[in-house]
């Protein structure tokens, strides 16, 4: 058989196999697709398969939510190949500490821009972080809330260890969860908080190692920006003295890739904090800072539709304050 009739029949094999099974290669090479972007290893075939059959329903999933047009899209992301139990439990917090009460800010009367946005003031928001596979937003929320802090009472804008926290506060639980409050509370009677290239974040629980000698950042106490779902009064306080610790209901947001995540799209059952660091009351968002990496929502951001407490963003709304 000459070499260009064996090419016609692989061709034709081929093109009856893509005729014969019309949905499962586009599929198929959407999961390699995925595989190779976010670096997915499986330890064997029968894993493969497996997350290639929850891969499938996700993507069901994801038209399904793309169809109801309300104001969100949404695509692949890093957690296609999980379930919907999967995704909580490795990346929501799965326990929180009683709630409790604290001090509470000035009402403040004042008349805020219509935008504002702190990543357009220098020295103020560092790069977004990933989690991972660990319930440490809360950690990262306080984190990254000390640090704009920090930066904004007149210091040097630096990275600071979510890991601390997670290791060393004994009144939340780690990877489990916690709140962003009882986190300034440590983080104050502590003395402070070591650098993030001196503490590293590793994902999972660990043994306190902080060293009093090394902090670089501190504060001195903390406050509820509101405690009744005032969100003129958020984009006020947000204005005046920098990015929210806000804690929200974030189960649906796994696929979220951009648009504004209305409020009808969720539910208020927290299990997730973030940082809102700007707003867009003309658009009639919030803009969230995730910790889940850039790769996910608009570069690791999201907006979130304001004045309807959307996913219960203004139920816990708290901040520090800097030394």
């Amino acid at each position: 058989m000459t070499t260009v009739k064996v090419l016609c029949l692989l061709f034709a094999v081929c093109l009856i196999a893509v005729q014969g099974f019309p949905n499962i290669f586009p599929e198929r090479m959407e999961f390699l697709k995925f595989q190779h972007l976010y670096r997915k290893t499986y330890k064997d075939q029968t894993e493969w398969d497996y997350r290639f059959e929850v891969f499938k329903g996700n993507l069901k999933r994801i038209e399904d939510l793309n169809a109801r047009k309300n104001g969100a899209t949404y695509g692949i992301t890093q957690f296609a190949d999980l379930t919907q139990s999967e995704f909580k439990n490795l990346h929501l917090m799965k326990n929180l500490p009683p709630i409790k009460t604290g001090p509470i800010a000035a009402k403040i009367n004042a008349t805020a821009p219509n935008t504002f946005d702190w990543r357009t003031h220098p020295g103020v928001v560092t790069p977004v972080y990933n989690q991972g596979q660990c319930g440490s937003c809360w950690a990262f929320s306080a984190t990254e809330n000390i640090e704009s802090r920090w930066a904004l009472a007149g210091h040097k804008l630096t990275e600071l260890s979510m890991q601390q926290i997670v290791d060393c506060d004994t009144t939340d639980y780690g990877c489990d969860g916690g709140w962003p409050y009882n986190a300034y509370e440590y983080v104050k009677h502590a003395g402070g908080l070591d650098p993030l290239r001196d503490y590293p974040y590793t994902a999972m629980d660990g043994t306190c190692v902080f060293k009093a000698r090394e902090v670089v950042a501190k504060v001195t106490g903390w406050q509820y920006v509101t405690q009744n779902q005032d969100e003129t009064q958020m984009v006020n306080y947000l204005v005046q003295h920098g990015p929210l610790s806000v804690c929200v209901d974030a189960s649906e947001w796994s696929f979220y890739t951009g648009g504004t995540f209305s409020a009808s799209s969720c539910g208020t059952s927290i299990d997730h904090c973030v940082d809102a660091i700007g707003y867009n009351l003309g658009g009639g968002y919030w803009i969230i800072r995730n910790s889940w990496g850039t790769s996910w929502g608009i570069s690791g951001y999201m907006h979130l539709q304001y004045g309807q407490d959307a996913c219960a963003v203004a139920q816990v709304v708290t901040s520090s304050i800097a030394a």
